[in-house]
């Protein structure tokens, strides 16, 4: 019996039946999930974080191939089946019942692997696919790559370059920590219920070092932010109106000038080396005090 066929067993055990409010829709696709596991590339020697395990389906899976997994469940109920039904089957496993924006990844990491890298497999739900991803680029942990299957549109947008359409802050975000890879696109029909959009299985193998140096990471993505806030105001137009950023709109047209960019230009057709350029710029300007410009 494959795992697709054992989830179906436990669904029908305990009537299980999929919850919107945690965004819950259960993979059912032998094929995807092999696909997942390819794609995170899992191994005897490593220590896996599962976000969102559901039934178990891809949790079976990991727990074939790695040498220990914790999945981690923010519903009580499933939480307290996968206990009952999955950790008598897998010494490998263990169930933490929680919010995964609750948990401190770097301690994860340090007790369960010893501070080295993990990798981190996840069937995430949809609305708060961009928080968690977020979440796991930024704090530093040692993460080595996250694996996850996110909505097809959102996969575009972490792939797409500066001047594509789907080009957003998310496209850069990525691109700053990690490489992203498209593994497989999957339909509607691989999961039950069915979602009303395709998905996509895509891996972030994160960078040793960002692509760009800025004086400043904090005010890049605060001027990034700004920029795709309002696609179709100018970047001069989009930053002196943020309501993270206090500047006047003569001080924005000088920075970007001094950037040797146009203030009339639109945020999607600027790179991550423009932004890193453009932040040195307004720290220099605003916040270096030992410099006069």
């Amino acid at each position: 019996m494959n795992a697709v066929s054992e989830t179906y067993e436990l669904i029908k055990k305990y009537d299980i039946h999929a919850r919107k409010r945690f965004g819950q829709n259960f993979l059912t696709d032998e094929r995807v999930l092999e696909k997942i596991i390819d794609a995170a590339g899992v191994s005897g020697d490593d220590f896996v974080l599962e976000i969102g395990p559901g039934p178990g389906t891809l949790t079976r899976c990991l727990c074939e191939k790695a040498r220990q997994v914790l999945a981690v469940e923010v519903d009580y109920d499933l939480s307290d089946i996968l206990e009952r039904e999955l950790i008598p089957l897998y010494g490998n496993l263990e169930i933490l019942t929680g919010d995964i924006l609750k948990q401190d990844v770097a301690e994860i990491a340090e007790r369960y692997n010893s501070g080295r890298p993990i990798k981190v497999v996840a069937n995430l739900p949809y609305y708060i696919t961009t928080p968690i991803l977020m979440e796991l680029l930024e704090t530093g942990a040692p993460i080595q790559s996250i694996t996850v299957m996110v909505q097809k549109e959102v996969a575009d947008r972490m792939m797409a370059k500066p001047g594509d359409k789907d080009c957003g802050a998310i496209s850069l975000a990525v691109n700053y920590y990690a490489e992203a890879y498209l593994a497989a696109n999957v339909p509607p029909n691989c999961f039950k219920p069915r979602p009303k959009v395709s998905s996509a299985v895509i891996r972030l193998t994160t960078r040793p070092e960002p692509p760009v140096s800025t004086k400043d990471e904090a005010l890049m993505f605060k001027l990034i932010r700004a920029a795709f806030s309002q696609r179709r105001k100018t970047l001069a137009n989009a930053i002196s109106g943020s309501a993270e950023l206090d500047f006047s709109k003569e001080d924005v047209i000088r920075c970007i000038e001094k950037a040797g960019l146009s203030p009339t230009v639109r945020g999607e057709k600027l790179d991550l080396a423009d932004y890193a350029g453009l932040a040195d710029i307004f720290f220099a300007i605003f916040f270096d005090k030992t410099v006069c410009l």
